[in-house]
């Protein structure tokens, strides 16, 4: 099934979407939020099961669902905890940075803990006080929902606490990142508001493409309406999202809503190093930091810029049959005026 929040207050108004996602249905007389939802998801999930069906063979009330009305899934959550699982990226954005890359970040996972009290929706614009001297990038991903997690909770067994799965815009300030890392203290003024996709999705809904806690399917960016990338988010995800939820719990539990990031999706080339641009025969990149180590890397210096004001991101990701799963993230960086 399909849960989607539609703008209404802080927390949104929960509805289930049909699978082909032109149509919802108000679920408030099960829980009035996603967060009520996954507080008491045992009692509520086959209540929702329930409605989600009748929604499809159209036994029960219908609205139109229009993406534009969404919030982010969840507008605000407990915790927001981004995992780096596609190491591939790891070592391109690092080496752009000039650091080496530890031989730990191929067995431990790197992870930050984000700000997750102000998420944005699939349509709402990115908001920035300077474009070119922040550094404005995108970094498209896939993220699941937790229930509970107990703290301690192996790897093997981590995945049964996975309630959604959902994509989102992990929005980064490159220029800023350095010298915050710097500080020894992590992110926070480079990492704004991410925004999410119109829907999450239960497990089951992605069908055979959800496989040993990844998601095989290409992911879709596209750049001021040109492709961008359409990396595999199954193909060289060093850790699936039960070592990243293992790796989030190791020291404490997991309270229900929160939301594990996969990291920027990044494949690597055929000839096993740095991908080629979809121009090119690649997959492209979920991110403008990688395709300028790329260029770097071929040129001699990055020739991409990052976002300036007016450019348009958009983020999807499709089924084997070409329709969209989770609906499509489409912003334009404007300036932010208080």
């Amino acid at each position: 099934m399909k849960l989607s929040s539609l703008k209404s207050g802080r927390d949104g108004r929960l509805v289930l979407v049909s699978n082909d996602l032109t149509r919802c249905t108000d679920a408030r007389r099960i829980a009035p939020t996603l967060q009520a939802a996954l507080d008491d998801w045992d009692e509520a999930e086959p209540h929702l099961r329930e409605l989600a069906q009748s929604l499809e063979v159209g036994a029960a009330p219908v609205e139109r669902f229009h993406e534009r009305d969404c919030a982010a899934p969840l507008p605000r959550a407990y915790q927001w905890a981004d995992g780096s699982a596609y190491v591939n990226h790891v070592a391109l954005v690092r080496k752009a940075r000039g650091a080496e890359m530890p031989a730990s970040f191929w067995t431990d996972p790197l992870m930050y803990q984000g700000g997750s009290d102000a998420f944005l929706g699939p349509r709402d614009d990115i908001l920035m006080p300077e474009d070119e001297k922040f550094g404005v990038d995108f970094e498209a991903e896939v993220a699941v929902i937790t229930g509970d997690v107990p703290m301690g909770v192996p790897a093997d067994e981590a995945g049964a606490f996975i309630r959604l799965v959902t994509l989102v815009n992990d929005v980064s300030l490159r220029a800023l990142i350095p010298d915050e890392l710097a500080k020894g203290f992590g992110f926070f003024q480079s990492k704004p508001s991410s925004a999410f996709a119109p829907c999450a999705a239960t497990p089951d809904a992605l069908g055979a493409a959800w496989q040993d806690g990844r998601l095989h399917l290409p992911l879709e960016v596209t750049l001021n309406g040109k492709p961008f990338g359409r990396a595999n988010a199954g193909v060289d995800m060093t850790f699936d999202f039960g070592t990243l939820i293992a790796h989030a719990a190791k020291t404490r539990p997991l309270g229900a809503g929160s939301i594990i990031g996969s990291g920027t999706v990044s494949n690597r080339g055929a000839d096993g190093g740095p991908g080629k641009p979809i121009v090119e025969g690649g997959a492209g990149y979920s991110c403008i930091a990688e395709v300028r180590v790329v260029e770097t890397l071929l040129r001699g210096k990055p020739e991409t810029p990052f976002l300036r004001f007016g450019d348009r991101v958009e983020i999807e990701m499709r089924d084997a049959k070409g329709h969209s799963i989770f609906g499509r993230i489409d912003q334009t960086l404007r300036r932010y005026v208080r």
